[in-house]
């Protein structure tokens, strides 16, 4: 093992420990370590809708710009004062966020295959970001922006491509004039838009983007912000003064760190390791990594054109064109390189079902490495093994709590690439064929690898997604648990709490099974 995925996998579980931990008073749902990119977005247009606030009552003029924002702060501290704490705060919040999520989706391994696009389009947002928090220092026009302007001027003089020393222009009062400030402020206003342009690119291969938290998480998440800028407003420094040197600053540390840096080492260092880190994120996905899954593959005979595949997709990886032996209807075509190869599109698709009668399967959509005509066949072997007299067919996720641990003479284990893969008619199917009850595993609410797999199994489960469990299936008879990979001990309890469930309903109850158990057999 190489030390870059030494490094990945230690970060991997800190993060994983971290989010777990997280689940037991948010649940997966309001997890913050679970949604940073939801809550990112969320921050981003915290800052915007302030910022836009904020720029319609600023005096651009060299005199003005300070008083201004001194009167906002002050004067209407219980609306311009908050809206403009909340603004530094949602911004340090919105870097804070999106480093955390960079770091997140490395450690995870997201950076590659059908990742590729996300990843690579998100590292000139980074850039973006700085440029326009530091720019936004500036036009306060304080003591911290004169520092900060003259020592980001003095960074980018160390670049060869300026005639003359940009830091002159910081170096008499003279030299800056109310032209400056409302340049300044068109930038400040570009940038942020050029930024959600960029987000727009970096999100726009992802289906069901998770552009804003859940309920609670914004809301506690504002209350937070609006609080903290009631105990500890944003205020300025003193007025800048370009004939004296600017000591005494309270620097923020998540978009100012790079001048104490500079001065701490050099212009060439700083250049250095910002040229490094940049270019080792968009080498990063050049580096070996596992062999990509095979592709999902449409079988033009039996797909109907139903399109409940594009729907679930979480990549967009499928679209709809005419059907090339159906006039009329439309046929789904898998895009190779956005395909996941989760097989939640297999899950979805109608021809998914274990009941048609054919000896071999085939489905409008399937997962080459693990068709469904092949998991009706084990289904099948499996069922007719079990013995005792409460017996259980667990299906489970190879990305979640490892389910072979479970297997028993009167357990049949089954581990799927997802869980999202899993059609619901084959818990019915399971059902029938003699198993007492069906317990299906995925990843923790909001931890699927997938990003959906959990959410569709849950929601096609309890009927409210096509296509759905049949109503005629007992809900005693079916139990579904979250569980992570270190959850496998809790996953084992919930199976034996499920099995004594099953056991005590049945000696309780003296009305017959619900189903007339057949032996499946399609050889």
């Amino acid at each position: 093992m190489s030390l870059h995925d030494t490094l990945r996998g230690g970060a991997q579980s800190i993060f994983r420990r971290i989010e777990e931990a997280f689940d037991a008073p948010f649940g997966g749902t309001d997890n913050p370590m679970r949604h940073l990119g939801a809550l990112g977005f969320y921050f981003l247009w915290i800052v915007t809708v302030s910022g836009l606030y904020l720029y319609t009552v600023l005096d651009t003029s060299i005199e003005g710009v300070h008083t201004s924002i001194g009167w906002l702060t002050e004067d209407q501290w219980y609306l311009g004062g908050i809206l403009r704490s909340l603004h530094r705060y949602a911004s340090d919040a919105f870097i804070l966020m999106t480093m955390l999520h960079l770091i997140r989706e490395w450690a995870y391994g997201r950076y590659h295959g059908f990742r590729l696009y996300s990843w690579v389009t998100g590292v000139p947002l980074l850039w973006l970001m700085f440029f326009s928090g530091i720019g936004g220092y500036w036009i306060v026009w304080d003591r911290l922006a004169q520092f900060s302007a003259i020592a980001s001027t003095e960074l980018l003089d160390w670049l060869p491509i300026f005639n003359d020393p940009s830091a002159r222009n910081f170096l008499t009062p003279e030299a800056i004039n109310d032209r400056f400030f409302t340049m300044l402020v068109f930038i400040h206003l570009g940038v942020p838009l050029m930024l959600i342009l960029g987000l727009w690119a970096h999100v726009h291969r992802i289906s069901r983007v998770d552009h804003f938290p859940a309920r609670r998480l914004a809301l506690g998440t504002l209350a937070a912000l609006l609080l903290l800028a009631l105990v500890q407003p944003a205020i300025s420094d003193a007025p800048a003064d370009l004939s004296v040197v600017a000591t005494g600053l309270r620097l923020d540390w998540f978009i100012l760190f790079l001048h104490p840096l500079t001065d701490a080492t050099s212009p060439a260092f700083v250049w250095a390791l910002l040229s490094g880190v940049t270019l080792l994120l968009f080498i990063l996905p050049l580096l070996p990594h596992p062999k990509a899954e095979p592709v999902a593959v449409v079988n033009a005979a039996n797909c109907n054109g139903c399109a409940r595949c594009l729907a679930d997709c979480p990549y967009a990886a499928v679209t709809m064109e005419a059907h090339p032996y159906k006039p009329g209807h439309k046929i789904a075509i898998v895009d190779a390189d956005l395909c996941a190869g989760c097989g939640i599109c297999a899950g979805s698709c109608p021809s998914s079902t274990p009941f048609r009668s054919q000896e071999t399967l085939v489905t409008g959509i399937d997962m080459p490495q693990q068709p469904v005509n092949v998991l009706r066949r084990e289904l099948e072997k499996k069922i007719a093994g079990l013995e005792g007299t409460t017996r259980i067919v667990v299906f489970g996720c190879d990305r979640g709590a490892a389910v072979h641990a479970l297997a028993a003479p009167d357990t049949a284990v089954m581990s799927l690439m997802c869980t999202g893969m899993l059609p619901p008619a084959f818990v019915e199917y399971a059902l029938r064929g003699g198993a007492d009850g069906v317990l299906v595993t995925g990843c923790r609410t909001g931890g699927c690898e997938f990003r959906l797999g959990d959410q569709w199994t849950a929601e096609r489960l309890t009927r409210r997604r096509e296509p759905h469990l049949r109503a005629n299936v007992p809900a005693q008879r079916l139990h579904f648990v979250a569980a992570s990979v270190s959850d496998g001990e809790a996953l084992a309890t919930a199976l034996e709490e499920f099995r004594t469930r099953i056991e005590t309903q049945a000696a309780d109850s003296d009305r017959p099974p619900p189903f007339r158990r057949r032996t499946l057999h399609h050889d």
